[in-house]
């Protein structure tokens, strides 16, 4: 077996020196040609595979997904809040009770916890007797992670 050698690290690069002004003309001709290939550039999801390693805040995260998706970020910022109001209105009382978040790989549900009499028990941490109260019914979100989503995780 052969054992590779790391590589070595690259230097940084010089900063670019200030070119001599172009004339109008071809100003304009060499910003048309540089268009499309900035467009080709970012058709690409940029770096879709790689992980991200550290926890990201909710402007990072919408900044992400402007940059990826050539949106503003007052119009990320939107489909978030109209994501936000469709998952209340499902989950509301009464709403279906489930959503499916699509490409997320997310199923949320609403499952309604049970009443529950109070009850006497021993308490674990010294040994008395005490009484637990009793507790309405009430409902829960629970939050499912779908086949897709199982998978990518590995």
């Amino acid at each position: 077996m052969a054992v590779k050698k790391a590589a070595p690290a690259k230097k940084a690069a010089a900063p670019k020196k200030a070119e001599p002004k172009k004339s109008a003309p071809a100003a304009v001709a060499a910003k048309k040609a540089a268009a499309p290939a900035k467009a080709a550039a970012s058709a690409k999801p940029a770096s879709a595979d790689k992980p991200i390693a550290d926890k990201q805040t909710k402007s990072q995260i919408i900044a992400a997904i402007a940059e990826e998706t050539n949106l503003s970020k007052k119009q990320v910022s939107e489909v978030f809040d109209s994501l936000g109001g469709l998952i209340r209105r499902h989950m509301g009382k009464k709403g279906s009770g489930e959503f499916t978040i699509p490409e997320a790989g997310v199923k949320l549900r609403r499952v309604l916890k049970p009443a529950r009499k109070a009850r006497k028990m021993i308490s674990p941490f010294n040994g008395q007797e005490i009484t637990v109260p009793a507790r309405k019914a009430s409902n829960a979100v629970k939050v499912t992670a779908l086949k897709g989503l199982k998978e990518s995780i590995g």
